[in-house]
């Protein structure tokens, strides 16, 4: 079946303007054009659009969904579970939450007061789920899913305690990255040092098997992959990369 863009797009619910955009910059681009300038897509075009709104909504960025999509080994079906498995991830995460504050409702309805494990519960699912569908096909790749896993499993595994440890730990290391970047230091300081000792600590939270080669890998990754660095320079440009050339130089 052949579809016009007007027809395409009260199909989709995406606005004409956008199919004009996508096709523009060669993302989706239509089966034919006719004499009049008119826009045709057939059904090749519509998967493919589905494939670009699955990606959209799990907030892939539009050259890197044009990337995936032009790659000649694209796996339509593997990426299909992929995204469903991102989904129910989301699913679980919102389930958990939702859970959470009716706990907090119903303990505030009924004056009862909430054990410290109900409150962390939801919160660190949610971490777990945001690591999974933000990392979790290249950690897995490069790690394992036993070992992944396992990770996921010792997150959840933590106390109240370790739990505020981890998260005081990471937020640490972020100021003292930051701190370190703009007053022009050395990765190579004791600085460095510092802030190296700090990420081994909020390694071994969750897993007491340090393994200084681990710990360099996944500081590379850092920089190799532009989601984390985009995390650690959120303020200051250069954190990530002086993470890693920190680790890389005192992980031993």
């Amino acid at each position: 079946m052949e579809y016009s863009i007007q027809q395409l797009s009260r199909l989709s619910g995406v606005t004409t303007r956008t199919l004009r955009w996508y096709d523009e910059i060669g993302l989706l681009k239509p089966s034919r054009v006719a004499e009049s300038g008119y826009r045709y897509y057939s059904g090749a075009e519509v998967d493919r659009l589905q494939d670009i709104l699955y990606y959209r909504a799990l907030g892939v960025e539009l050259a890197q969904i044009k990337e995936c999509l032009d790659n000649p080994s694209f796996d339509r079906l593997a990426a299909l579970r992929s995204h469903l498995t991102a989904l129910e991830t989301e699913q679980r995460r919102l389930q958990a939450l939702i859970r959470s504050v009716k706990d907090t409702i119903r303990a505030q309805e009924r004056n009862e007061i909430m054990s410290d494990a109900q409150k962390f519960e939801a919160f660190k699912e949610r971490v777990v789920a945001h690591n999974e569908q933000t990392y979790g096909a290249e950690i897995r790749a490069k790690y394992g899913d036993e070992q992944v896993d396992a990770a996921h499993a010792a997150v959840m595994g933590l106390t109240q305690a370790q739990y505020e440890e981890w998260s005081n730990l990471g937020q640490e290391i972020q100021n003292r990255l930051e701190d370190a970047v703009q007053a022009g230091l050395s990765p190579q300081s004791k600085e460095g040092q510092a802030i190296t000792d700090l990420h081994r600590r909020w390694l071994t939270v969750t897993d007491n098997r340090y393994d200084p080669a681990k710990h360099r890998g996944i500081a590379e990754l850092y920089v190799a992959d532009e989601r984390f660095t985009a995390y650690y320079d959120r303020q200051v440009p250069g954190c990530a990369r002086f993470l890693r050339d920190a680790v890389r130089y005192w992980a031993k």
